[in-house]
């Protein structure tokens, strides 16, 4: 059971968000908050795993909450505003997710559903927050003995490595820590690359306007996967934020497939997903990269990759919000080269040019 602090100034939205939050089997508000004094006080109090922040506070602004939660007490928070137009700034913030109030003529039913499904996306996140997160003063009334088994990506995707090398191109693994350091590899990538295709750990309703981001930043023309898309050079392809992005041979072209079946080692999408359909389609021509984020997502198609004579990189630890994920990639002996963030960029480039192999 995951806890959560409701913060708003109105006495109806807070009863109306706590409502929707505790109709979710596996959240529980445990307290609620009317602005960002009284919820610094009910964090220390509470712990909770989770807060819902309202932009337009008294007292205090949510934005200006949200970069001071960060920077002191830093912890998962979606979002709830009617601002929508900071949809993006708040991710830059700190946020974790972002979720607009209804519009006139929505619905409750149909803002409840975007509450729930961005929440549920949240959990990969939350459970490694817990884990290390400070006891709480009070004790929370309920507790959570459910337990996710880590599915094996043979379970979505058996493993049919390709023999012959395919089509060149670049797969990116990221986590927690990605959003700003993918952002920062893109800004240095040219025109003309070999396809880029990207899964990143990233809640429902955020991977498009991400995508958008990339794009905007990029010489690197990035949008959000759709099915059936074909490849293209000068392109990226970000996973949407709840379905498992993977590549397919169709003729001599490769395509796009998005599946949405279960989560694979926790995560939908998955890097692993993402590693193993590159393999099985162009096998040793590809260039994979695994950057920072928690766990161990994309170690098991990483070594497969690697093991196929393709270019494996990982992201070193020195530059890593959180060396998670390639760390558990170099233990497998998955990686030919670790480089640093700043470095990546002029990996894929010299890669492209057929330096690097």
């Amino acid at each position: 059971m995951y806890t959560v602090l409701v913060i708003d100034d109105s006495p109806s939205m807070r009863r109306i968000i706590k409502d929707m939050i505790n109709s979710i089997d596996e959240f529980e508000v445990v307290c609620v908050a009317t602005d960002a004094y009284d919820a610094r006080e009910k964090i220390k109090e509470y712990e909770p795993d989770l807060v819902t922040i309202d932009i337009n506070m008294p007292k205090m602004d949510g934005v200006t909450f949200l970069r001071n939660l960060m920077r002191l007490h830093p912890m998962p928070a979606v979002v709830i505003s009617g601002e929508s137009v900071r949809g993006n700034d708040i991710f830059d913030d700190g946020a974790v997710g972002f979720i607009p109030k209804p519009e006139t003529g929505e619905s409750m039913n149909s803002f409840q559903e975007r509450i729930k499904d961005t929440l549920l996306n949240l959990t990969f996140l939350l459970k490694r927050y817990t884990l290390k997160k400070p006891p709480a003063l009070k004790k929370n009334p309920k507790s959570s003995s459910n337990i996710e088994f880590k599915i094996h990506p043979d379970e979505v995707i058996p493993l049919k490595a390709a023999i012959f090398p395919g089509m060149k191109l670049i797969a990116i693994g990221s986590s927690t820590g990605g959003v700003e350091s993918l952002l920062k590899v893109f800004r240095r990538l040219p025109a003309g690359l070999p396809p880029i295709l990207i899964t990143q750990h990233i809640p429902y309703g955020f991977s498009n306007s991400f995508a958008h981001r990339l794009n905007d930043n990029s010489e690197v023309i990035v949008c959000e996967a759709k099915d059936g898309m074909i490849l293209e050079r000068g392109h990226g392809y970000l996973a949407p934020g709840n379905m498992h992005l993977t590549i397919e041979k169709y003729a001599n072209e490769y395509r796009t497939k998005l599946l949405d079946t279960k989560k694979v080692s926790q995560h939908k999408p998955s890097v692993d997903v993402l590693f193993r359909s590159v393999n099985n389609a162009v096998g040793g021509s590809a260039m994979a990269i695994m950057m920072t984020g928690m766990g161990d997502d994309g170690t098991i198609a990483m070594k497969e990759l690697h093991d196929n004579g393709a270019y494996t990189v990982a992201q070193n630890e020195e530059s890593c919000v959180v060396f998670g994920m390639p760390m558990k990639a170099i233990q497998a002996g998955a990686v030919k080269d670790i480089v640093h963030l700043d470095e990546i960029a002029d990996y894929i480039i010299e890669f492209s040019k057929g330096r690097r192999k």
